[in-house]
């Protein structure tokens, strides 16, 4: 299992150092509708994914537009890159695999809210949100 936490994790920030600044703005643009697309996620075994891609798209939001100024890029990267990830209908294991088709996508989100732990709490702190509804921690 640490061995699997470890490969995603390099997965994440491998993808993260792929984005560029005109990702995020593109990613910004399409937010809207990636947010109702992530409010119809039917994944019951993965109950957090939800608030987790909603929290992420709302860092998203806030750091693009200069609502919110002390996040660091490579975490705003991360979640550029866990958005764009749960996003794509043809990944890892591509969604339309039943039950199983979310589980990567909660991989990629819960590494991302772990590597980048310390800066996310403190962007649910200043926004009056409860990070432990986030995290994946019961």
């Amino acid at each position: 299992m640490v061995a699997a936490m470890s490969e995603i994790a390099n997965f994440v920030t491998h993808g993260a150092a792929q984005v560029t600044p005109a990702l995020v703005e593109k990613v910004l643009r399409s937010l809207p509708m990636w947010k109702v697309e992530f409010a119809q996620i039917h994944a019951p075994q993965f109950p957090h994914l939800i608030d987790q891609l909603e929290f992420l798209a709302d860092v998203v939001e806030d750091v693009a537009e200069g609502a919110y100024k002390e996040l660091p890029y490579h975490a705003l990267s991360a979640a550029v890159f866990a958005l764009t990830y749960a996003h794509r209908k043809m990944d890892l294991i591509p969604d339309a695999m039943g039950v199983m088709g979310r589980a990567d996508d909660s991989s990629v989100a819960r590494a991302v809210l772990i590597l980048h732990e310390r800066a996310f709490a403190t962007y649910a702190e200043s926004r009056d949100v409860d990070w432990e509804k986030i995290t994946s921690r019961p």
